[in-house]
């Protein structure tokens, strides 16, 4: 193949598992977004609220692990169609609620969809797209998953506020129908077989550890512990960061939804420069620890409320900005931790870990809430994204130690 049609291949895959990718993190945050309505709505509390995501997280984190093993045995193509699917039909019984019960039947429907994203979407990504591209897709891949988390707050309160939030549900079902033909239309492009490199690769490693083999890797676990601890702080961020803006800054919810939005964008943005950075370095642990040692500072700034609101909302950008530029790195590091046989697997389990500290964050972060400390959430998230460095710190020397060379 040349190298035109090698890039065209490469930017195919890359697009539509993107394109996946951002349909899974828009219903990240559905629930999220709609709090100003279904809190009155269904008469609940921030924890009972928090509960929701938490239900949805531990069901996809739980599914996620399960998921690596089924994409490596059997297709990452048709596990994915099958996600995008169920995600769909979350939105259409969320529409239809009328109990909380109902509500939370809504959220593990929805988890089952997420759960199978990312093990399908990084076999893809490492099957289809070629060794020098790698790092360009994961970027790629990162930024689409940032622009469903800014777009969906904003379209789901903009079609709430117009009609209702029943309503604003039944239009969300519509984004994963859609992207579901896109890629039954391209299904050859993500056709399952072993791509040559991705088989001589692992053909060439001779090693035959079996199945459960890599939950042997001490560095395994470790990643699994960074993005474990790391999506704790997210979900601050996603749940409360908005309420707590209001509190602390006297802002309008829609100038406190424009932050969370300024940290999407500005995310994405601090990725797609992160592809270029993460390709071009061989040491991503020491990208992150100074992309999250700045996020803790900002974050403290934030808590203590010295500035005026208009800074706050640029402060939220920055931190978008930092974290984002470490999320090509972060996928690197843990693409070098997986043997070339188990890749679903290990992203599978790994990944995991961030669907756990999603679950968990939410009532954390409630909680403090509900005891008015809205300068408390704040402080959390500085607090969990300084353990990520201690995290990375671990990943890196146990590297070094076993003498596995980092990823490029």
């Amino acid at each position: 193949m040349d190298d035109k049609s090698l890039l065209r291949q490469d930017a195919r895959v890359i697009g539509l598992v993107g394109l996946a990718h951002g349909t899974s993190h828009f219903y990240h945050v559905i629930m999220a977004a709609l709090i100003p309505w279904l809190k009155p709505e269904f008469h609940l509390s921030y924890s009972e609220l928090g509960l929701l995501m938490t239900v949805f997280f531990v069901v996809s984190g739980i599914g996620q692990a399960l998921a690596g093993f089924v994409v490596d045995r059997f297709s990452a193509r048709a596990v994915l169609f099958g996600g995008i699917s169920l995600l769909g039909l979350s939105a259409v019984l969320l529409s239809s609620a009328h109990s909380y019960v109902q509500l939370m039947l809504g959220a593990l429907l929805a988890g089952c969809g997420n759960s199978v994203f990312h093990p399908a979407d990084y076999t893809l990504l490492n099957q289809r797209v070629s060794k020098a591209r790698l790092a360009h897709g994961f970027s790629v891949h990162g930024i689409s998953g940032n622009i469903g988390w800014a777009v969906s707050p904003l379209f789901l309160t903009y079609v709430a506020a117009r009609t209702d939030w029943r309503t604003a549900l039944l239009c969300a079902a519509l984004l994963p129908l859609s992207v579901l033909a896109l890629l039954v239309w391209n299904r050859h492009a993500l056709r399952p077989e072993v791509a040559a490199e991705v088989a001589a690769s692992s053909a060439a490693s001779g090693k035959t550890s079996g199945t459960l083999g890599f939950l042997r890797l001490r560095v395994v676990w470790m990643c699994f512990a960074f993005f474990l601890i790391s999506a704790v702080a997210l979900a601050g961020i996603q749940t409360f960061a908005a309420t707590s803006l209001v509190s602390l800054y006297g802002m309008s919810l829609a100038w406190a939804t424009a932050a969370y939005t300024s940290y999407m964008v500005a995310s994405a943005f601090g990725m797609l420069y992160g592809g270029f950075l993460g390709a071009g370095s061989r040491h991503h642990d020491r990208i992150i620890i100074v992309a999250f040692g700045t996020a803790v500072v900002l974050a403290l700034i934030l808590a203590a409320a010295v500035v005026p609101a208009w800074a706050a909302v640029m402060l939220m950008a920055l931190i978008g900005l930092v974290t984002g530029i470490s999320g090509p790195s972060r996928d690197l590091m843990i693409r070098g931790a997986a043997p070339a046989n188990a890749t679903g697997r290990v992203f599978g389990v790994v990944y995991s870990g961030l669907d756990s500290g999603l679950a968990l964050g939410p009532l954390l972060f409630g909680a403090l809430m509900d005891a008015n400390h809205p300068a408390g959430v704040f402080i959390g998230i500085g607090v969990f994204q300084a353990l990520v460095i201690l995290t990375t710190i671990g990943v890196g020397g146990r590297r070094r130690m076993a003498g596995i060379p980092e990823a490029i």
